[in-house]
């Protein structure tokens, strides 16, 4: 079993005795998380940035309804923004069997800074039992029956790292929702042949995602392979992932290519391809879809959530990660990237130098705007509701 690193100042310590599963694509992890909440006997408690009307809406509606027919106690908390399209009848579905539904920073008009702070963590845990974590949202733009499905993932969690996801559920709810909930203590029991994890946060007064990746990668033997769905690095990051491959690491970035919900955050990033490059870092654009999938490889450490690797993710959203220190499960995920990189497109440093004058121009004034949004947003964040 894992040596336990010290805790680092994190909120959460790391915890023997997990264990996890890697779910890819909606047409695995879907199916998986309803079925779950179908078997709910006490509550559950879903965290999400994108909830929308669809048929994957319509469906989580009907088994969360169902729960809190049955007598389950049911907590939903949305992102206001995030939730813009889940329409006033499914609310209304919702509340009135009996889901207690809250949304994190409601958007107010004139209140420009502040309504750029979201709630973007994606989080399920039933029963105290198991939690699901990870970067998919509730749209049809994740399900399978979409063939441009975004391409994404979701872990499940059972183990003593449940009673920490549930915590931080709760916590957040008591800033936003109304009633407040009080559970009871999930035992720390670990599991037999567990696995070391570590609930990571970032909060407005906390950046410990980002810290700790920033550790990770400077300490790097082997690898560092990193998938992200919008890809705008501070500079402690860049100059991280530089000195990583300078140093000998084999460091790879796993970014989305012509398929994208945000082109201008892509050109964005694109404008810090030519120094990582001409490091050693190597640069690969998936093809085939969207990729929205938010992973972390460094040597045999993985963290997987809601985190994206852009000022913005660290800077305003609330997000949540899952840390495992477990050589059998990072290569389980070094397996997922391989495929992944043999469907991406690698860019060299002689041809990406080679780029039309056009892209240059994008990449110039999407970084501008980008830089900024940053000094734009400078503050605190939202006021909880008391």
């Amino acid at each position: 079993m894992a040596t336990l690193p010290h805790q680092d100042g994190n909120r959460f310590a790391w915890r023997n005795g997990n264990r996890f599963e890697l779910l890819v694509d909606g047409g695995r992890f879907f199916p998986v998380m309803l079925t779950a909440i179908k078997s709910a006997q006490r509550h559950v408690l879903l965290e999400m940035y994108l909830f929308e009307s669809g048929r994957i809406g319509t469906e989580f509606i009907d088994v969360l309804t169902a729960a809190a027919a049955r007598g389950v106690q049911v907590y939903l908390l949305l992102d206001d923004f995030g939730a813009r399209e889940l329409h006033r009848h499914d609310r209304h579905r919702l509340i009135t069997a009996g889901v207690h539904v809250a949304f994190y920073n409601p958007l107010r008009y004139g209140a420009l800074r502040r309504n750029l702070w979201r709630d973007h963590r994606k989080l399920l845990t039933i029963d105290g039992t198991v939690a699901f974590v990870g970067g998919a949202g509730i749209t049809d733009e994740f399900s399978a029956a979409d063939p441009r499905h975004w391409h994404d993932v979701m872990l499940t969690i059972r183990g003593p790292d449940v009673a920490d996801w549930q915590r931080l559920f709760e916590q957040t709810w008591n800033a936003w929702g109304r009633p407040l909930l009080t559970l009871p203590r999930v035992p720390l029991t670990p599991l037999p042949d567990g696995r070391a994890g570590r609930v990571t946060l970032n909060e407005p007064t906390r950046m410990e995602i980002k810290r700790s990746l920033v550790k990770r990668v400077r300490n790097a033997e082997r690898r560092v392979w990193i998938s992200t769905a919008y890809f705008i690095p501070s500079w402690k990051i860049r100059r991280a992932l530089r000195h990583a491959a300078r140093q000998g690491a084999d460091v790879r970035l796993l970014l989305p290519g012509p398929h994208t919900d945000h082109p201008a955050v892509r050109h964005a990033g694109r404008r810090y391809y030519t120094k990582l490059l001409a490091a050693g870092v190597r640069i690969f654009e998936y093809q085939p879809r969207f990729l929205h999938a938010k992973m972390l490889l460094c040597d045999h450490w993985v963290s997987i959530g809601s985190s994206n690797i852009d000022r913005w993710n660290l800077s305003w959203n609330l997000e949540a990660n899952q840390e495992i220190d477990d050589q059998n499960f990072a290569k389980q995920v070094a397996a997922l990237f391989e495929a992944d990189f043999a469907q991406s497109r690698e860019f060299l440093v002689t041809q990406w130098r080679q780029r039309s004058l056009r892209r240059r121009l994008q990449e110039r004034f999407w970084g501008v705007v980008e830089l900024w949004l940053e000094r734009f947003s400078q503050h605190r964040g939202p006021r909880p509701r008391r």
